[in-house]
């Protein structure tokens, strides 16, 4: 089974479910790290930034804490720029915990990968569409982590205050690890916006 390519970023929970996930998938797969979506404003600044240029898909667990998160992602963002996907309530326990959820049903982490499989493939570029046109974007886009430390955004003593002011001018939260603001940077912006955003006149990356 290829792995599906999806335009979109996916909202999911836990580490272990974003793992879960990059089984299935590959793109940008962001974490709420449970609970922590509400203490975090860089996370909602993360959220809000991404959606002013593309739908979100938000999928958490079927139980009330995913309820929650799901009600919270969703408050964050016009409701035109979710994909709300939802899985089935499954009693059981993950591999790896001692014990079962509050609820005793699986989350993310736990579902077969044929279903979240599933689940995705509508929003995949085999379907053509909005989909095949923004992956075909992304695709193209040649902004590598090499331009990112041609830039000094990485690799410097200033590094870290650079990519703050770079995540600035895309709305992008402050504290972004180098890696973090290239995958989000790829799906918001274009190469060209880019290198105006630094100050850069033309690509000098090696190809």
């Amino acid at each position: 089974m290829d792995k599906l390519k999806i335009p979109y970023p996916i909202i999911v929970e836990g580490k272990y479910d974003k793992l879960k996930l990059s089984l299935v998938c590959e793109g940008l797969i962001i974490k709420t790290d449970g609970f922590g979506v509400f203490k975090k404003n860089e996370k909602a600044a993360l959220i809000r930034a991404l959606a002013s240029k593309t739908p979100l898909i938000v999928l958490t667990d079927s139980d009330g804490g995913g309820r929650v998160i799901r009600s919270h992602v969703s408050s964050l963002v016009p409701r035109d720029k979710l994909i709300q996907l939802y899985i089935p309530r499954i009693e059981g326990k993950e591999k790896r915990k001692s014990e079962p959820s509050k609820e005793g049903t699986l989350g993310v982490e736990g579902m077969e990968t044929e279903l979240l499989y599933g689940l995705l493939r509508p929003f995949s570029d085999e379907n053509g569409g909005e989909a095949s046109e923004r992956l075909k974007k992304i695709a193209t886009n040649p902004l590598k982590k090499v331009d990112l430390y041609i830039d000094g955004l990485t690799g410097g003593e200033n590094s870290a205050l650079k990519r703050d002011e770079v995540a600035k001018k895309f709305g992008l939260p402050e504290g972004m690890s180098a890696g973090a603001l290239l995958e989000a940077l790829r799906v918001i912006a274009s190469y060209e916006e880019y290198l105006e955003a630094v100050g850069r006149e033309e690509k000098t990356q090696e190809e």
